[in-house]
């Protein structure tokens, strides 16, 4: 039996083999390395992609905006939904002498008797009427009321609950002893709130933008082109140009911002930033019912004076300030000029106080202007806080302020676009969540932001994904740094009752922020809604020093909680 063998390879050829395999191990694992590198690098240092020119259809519909879009679940967009219902009108709008009128309006209280105690509660009817002086059958309006006395500088607020029915119901808590009046306005009737909701999801840009585009042109000049600019929300875009537009996509939270294309310049020489002109949608059927004689009118009623004398039960609250808390109607009342809250043991600070307070701490603050109300009353109040020159607009910011001694460090900035604000450097424009995914937290850390004033522009679709973003970032942040102070600044009263800035708007934001961020742990909601609704002031979007004193005080009492 003969046995096969095999034959032995060419030995110069089996080297040659095994060089060849040595090479391509090498190379692979070169081009492993180098995409490593890469892909670190560019982790490290992340750049967004340059804008790109897109095409627009010419479509005045908003775009289906869907639960994805916004970021959120459809169960929390039912309950969102259930949370902004508000009751009108069966039909379109009506003619206005069927609407609902302040001169036949009247309030009266329920069973008024010749003396009360503190802490008793008294009833009020709202009987809404139309110009013909016929009832309402249906609800809607938007009417707000309080308890007050002009010498005691006391104030309280009131919820007005709709019955769907053209009647309407307020329970007063009777906070001090003496004497108080009830007060009842009409903001706004049913039909007007119903051409407020049309608008506020209409592709109708109300409110316009500036882009301030620069480069370099020949002759070693400078280009300048200005050019309107403005969100893009929904598949076609909330604003509609043709064949426009330079978009800019924010990487982390999709929001995209786009600009009219420069005639000279690239997409990649966006400077500036400016608030535009606001563009009115009412036709003219429609701005009829916005006529001043029919918005935040008084209505007629019981005058009477309500005896209050002294319980010795009392009323108040001693929980200390902290997160987690609800917001109660009355959230607290004001007494010679002072917030007494329901919420919680409220402190009123000196300026010494407020620097113990502050001590160690490092104080962000973003939003709108409110916010830097808020940062200035502190700079004026905080012994020896110093603000620093970061050369940029004394009123648009970013803002920053120190006091070496007791190592007090408080920054403020505006929130990113849409923006109403002064020329700025787009690059100081940040979103709230990208900002406090920068912080690190801890302790010593305070994080304030709001954000309403700027979004009653733009669709409530829109700010719910704002929202959302915002609630990813400090859910993130409190898992990191579960014991950093947070604090949400509802939005506030505001002087223009209009198409473009009325209460309604701001009311149906904060039920949004106050719903999503009601179930996250370790976050305050700073409710200033009924501070600045009540208070003898005129309303305005930029609340007096009385009642930012009053507010700065309740977050300090929430940082410093006794």
């Amino acid at each position: 039996m003969v046995i096969p063998t095999t034959k032995e390879p060419n030995p110069q050829v089996h080297r040659f083999r095994k060089y060849v395999l040595l090479l391509e191990c090498f190379v692979w694992i070169a081009l492993c390395l180098a995409l490593w590198r890469l892909n670190c690098f560019q982790m490290r240092r992340f750049h967004p992609p340059s804008p790109k020119p897109v095409l627009q259809n010419n479509n005045n519909n908003l775009s289906t905006i869907s639960v994805y879009d916004m970021g959120i679940s459809d169960k929390e967009w039912e309950r969102l939904q259930k949370a902004l219902n508000w009751p009108g009108p069966d039909q379109e709008i009506t003619p206005l002498n069927l609407s609902t009128s302040p001169v036949h309006s009247t309030f009266s209280i329920v069973g008024l008797k010749k003396s009360y105690k503190v802490g008793e509660n008294i009833s009020v009817i709202i009987t809404a009427r139309d110009h013909n002086n016929n009832l309402k059958t249906y609800g809607g309006d938007f009417f707000k009321a309080k308890l007050f006395n002009s010498k005691l500088k006391a104030s309280m607020y009131g919820e007005v609950v709709d019955h769907h029915n053209g009647t309407y119901s307020v329970t007063l808590l009777l906070p001090w002893r003496g004497q108080a009046q009830v007060f009842v306005r009409l903001e706004h009737s049913s039909e007007v709130v119903q051409i407020l909701k049309k608008y506020r999801e209409s592709s109708f840009p109300r409110s316009h933008y500036y882009g301030h585009f620069e480069g370099s042109g020949p002759n070693k000049t400078r280009i300048k082109e200005v050019v309107q600019c403005n969100l893009k929300w929904g598949a076609e875009g909330s604003w509609i140009k043709g064949a426009c537009c330079c978009e800019y996509k924010d990487i982390k939270t999709g929001t995209k911002w786009q600009c009219e294309t420069p005639k000279k310049l690239s997409c990649n020489n966006l400077v500036h930033h400016s608030s535009g002109v606001l563009e009115n949608p009412l036709n003219a059927f429609e701005m009829q019912f916005f006529a001043k004689t029919l918005t935040n009118v008084p209505i007629t009623g019981d005058k009477q004076i309500i005896n209050v004398f002294p319980n010795t039960a009392g009323i108040g609250t001693t929980e200390r300030c902290r997160s987690g808390l609800t917001t109660p109607v009355p959230a607290g009342f004001y007494l010679n000029n002072v917030w007494k809250s329901f919420v919680c043991n409220t402190q009123q600070f000196n300026s010494v106080q407020m620097g113990n307070c502050l001590k160690n701490k490092i104080v962000y603050m973003m939003g709108d202007s409110t916010t830097r109300q808020w940062f200035e009353y502190l700079e004026r109040k905080v012994p020896g806080i110093k603000r620093m020159n970061l050369h940029t607009p004394h009123l648009g910011g970013p803002l920053m302020t120190v006091e070496l001694k007791n190592n007090i460090i408080i920054h403020w900035r505006p929130h990113g676009v849409p923006l109403r604000f002064y020329k700025m450097l787009i690059t100081d424009l940040h979103y709230i969540g990208n900002d406090i995914d920068n912080i690190a937290g801890g302790p010593h850390v305070v994080v304030v932001f709001t954000i309403f004033a700027h979004r009653v522009f733009h669709p409530l679709t829109f700010y719910v994904h704002e929202v959302a973003k915002i609630r990813q970032s400090v859910v993130a942040l409190l898992r990191r740094a579960p014991k950093t102070t947070v604090v949400i600044k509802s939005g506030n009263t505001a002087g223009l009752k209009n198409i473009f800035q009325s209460d309604w708007y701001a009311l149906q934001l904060n039920t949004v922020m106050r719903e999503m961020f009601r179930d996250i742990d370790g976050v305050i909601y700073l409710d200033v809604w009924q501070m600045t609704s009540c208070h003898y002031l005129t309303e305005d979007i930029h609340p007096g020093p009385v009642i930012i004193a009053n507010e700065v005080s309740m977050l300090l009492s929430y940082v410093c909680p006794a």
